[in-house]
């Protein structure tokens, strides 16, 4: 299979993912807004901090309101963290490879991409964003669901697993760090205890883990519990842990993966290593930026190994056509 087809799958993966944990992130907020006083809300400031681009955003705007926020994660097609410019390239990605993908789900996504940009105005009204963005993540899990049951088990599966699980175990990680960030900091204050276990769970539903989280732990929402459960799951489909070990099973099958399952095993090893009882806000913000590291350097050596544009940049391919690296 051709390195650039291949690549642009990774890449549609990780795109429709990023724009479905966007969405999600985005109505639980809301939702988190309404729950809290307002002497102790986030607003939307974190969201910014999740994407990691907050010089990007201080050079348009100077505050964090929730219009400007909500333009610059919803609606600016410049903007790399927005749902707008997620979608676009997931359909240009799509567009590119659409003799491998389903015909079906290239639909799907045509329509769900001319949705979010006739309706983009519903972003920022209270009333009509919830249903907005909640469409949007149905036409996502609508699009993996067809992919995953009609696209043959070849590389091109491989790697939009891969690419799946590597964008949800970063962003999934992102959340974590920035979501407990204030959080940690205020249970130590009485005034805040009435509102912790409403925070914890803001932790959880921003990752869609609330009811799975009860199902599995089954005790009262405790901040021990919850990292653990994000954090080590080996059922839960969005915990770190888990995504990281099916970025695994999906690299095991294709040639010269030695480097990259190296990786992948030193980061499954820290996890099932370390204890949530022991992470406390520094020490937790340093984990996670270790586990954003070793996600880094797996998409760096996924890119060196199997993509065109990593290959590129080593030796120019050593190829006449520049662009065929046979993976079965």
């Amino acid at each position: 299979m051709l390195a650039r087809v291949i690549e642009t799958i990774y890449w549609l993966a990780r795109y429709l993912e990023r724009a479905e944990n966007s969405a999600r992130l985005i109505n639980v907020n809301s939702h988190l807004l309404l729950d809290l006083p307002k002497g102790i809300s986030p607003g939307w400031e974190p969201l910014i901090d999740i994407t990691g681009t907050r010089e990007q955003y201080l050079s348009l705007y100077n505050d964090f309101s929730e219009a400007h926020v909500l333009t610059y994660l919803v609606t600016d097609i410049k903007s790399p963290a927005s749902l707008r410019f997620a979608l676009n390239a997931a359909r240009e990605n799509a567009r590119t490879t659409r003799d491998v993908i389903p015909q079906e789900a290239w639909e799907q996504l045509n329509t769900l991409y001319f949705y979010a940009s006739d309706y983009i105005s519903y972003a920022q009204h209270k009333t009509k964003r919830f249903s907005y963005l909640n469409t949007i993540i149905t036409y996502c899990q609508t699009i993996n669901g067809l992919l995953a049951d009609t696209m043959n088990r070849d590389a091109g599966y491989l790697f939009l697993q891969i690419g799946r699980y590597i964008e949800r175990a970063d962003m999934s990680s992102r959340i974590i760090d920035v979501r407990t960030k204030n959080l940690l900091t205020q249970n130590n204050h009485l005034e805040f205890h009435p509102f912790v276990n409403i925070q914890w769970m803001s932790v959880l539903k921003s990752m869609t883990a609330y009811q799975m989280y009860r199902r599995e732990v089954q005790v009262n929402i405790t901040q021990e519990q919850v990292l653990t459960f994000l954090l080590k799951s080996k059922v839960f489909p969005r915990s770190i842990y888990y995504c990281i070990a099916e970025v695994a099973r999906n690299t095991h099958p294709l040639p010269k993966s030695e480097a990259v399952l190296s990786l992948i095993n030193q980061a499954l090893t820290s996890l099932l290593s370390t204890q949530a009882s022991d992470l406390r806000q520094q020490s937790l913000h340093m984990y996670l930026d270790q586990i954003q590291v070793f996600l880094t350097q797996i998409g760096d050596e996924l890119d060196n190994t199997y993509f065109l544009s990593g290959q590129c940049r080593q030796s120019t391919m050593q190829q006449t056509s520049g662009d065929i690296k046979d993976l079965y």
